[in-house]
């Protein structure tokens, strides 16, 4: 390695050599922060779209199990609800965006199902309670997104904040010193060239 401490040519053309490697990887720095703060607003949508869901889903759902309760019955109710009870499997995976890696939830079973699939008769149910159950399986598949959607923009703010520090580093500090020395070589550089030209017009006229 050269001795970056040495004003020579060798060292002007190594160090000019490292602050354009510096300046590239700036700018690929530059372009991942700005693809994954794409990514994060994108995630960020979905994120509160299936938030505000929710929200709207779970009044709803309360409203038409309330109706259903009062014209069935709680007991009725109940029974319905213990013969459709569902699992569904979920799993835990890795995935990598831009060479970043974070958990992503997999669930295989889709949580919204067709009445005749739910293990009770659905002809003998009330459309409010259909309403009901429909609107509380909305709400689980909703819940299972934001589980996705909330490990994905955990690691997208963090890798964005960690990738903005590094831009920062180089641009105010490593760079700046960089230069700082580029110039000072190259201006010694300089001096010396001007006192070895006037040396030698010295030296012709004297030998002149």
């Amino acid at each position: 390695m050269v001795d970056q401490a040495n004003p020579t040519r060798s060292n002007l053309l190594f160090l000019k050599e490292k602050a354009s490697a510096i300046s590239e990887s700036i700018g690929v720095l530059r372009s991942r922060r700005k693809a994954l703060i794409k990514e994060f607003l994108d995630t960020g949508l979905l994120f509160i779209k299936s938030r505000d869901d929710i929200r709207g889903l779970y009044r709803k759902a309360i409203s038409e199990l309330r109706i259903a309760i009062n014209r069935d019955g709680e007991d009725f109710i109940s029974a319905i609800a213990d013969s459709m009870q569902e699992r569904i499997n979920v799993d835990i995976v890795e995935r990598t965006l831009w060479g970043l890696r974070y958990r992503d939830v997999i669930y295989y079973e889709d949580p919204v199902r067709r009445p005749d699939e739910r293990g009770y008769d659905f002809l003998s149910t009330s459309p409010h309670l259909e309403e009901g159950i429909y609107c509380y399986e909305r709400i689980i598949e909703a819940m299972l997104n934001i589980a996705r959607y909330e490990s994905k923009l955990k690691r997208l703010a963090s890798e964005i904040t960690g990738t903005t520090k590094k831009i920062r580093v180089l641009e105010e500090r490593v760079m700046p010193a960089l230069l700082i020395k580029i110039r000072a070589i190259s201006t010694y550089l300089s001096e010396r060239e001007r006192e070895s030209y006037y040396r030698l017009k010295l030296f012709k006229k004297k030998k002149g």
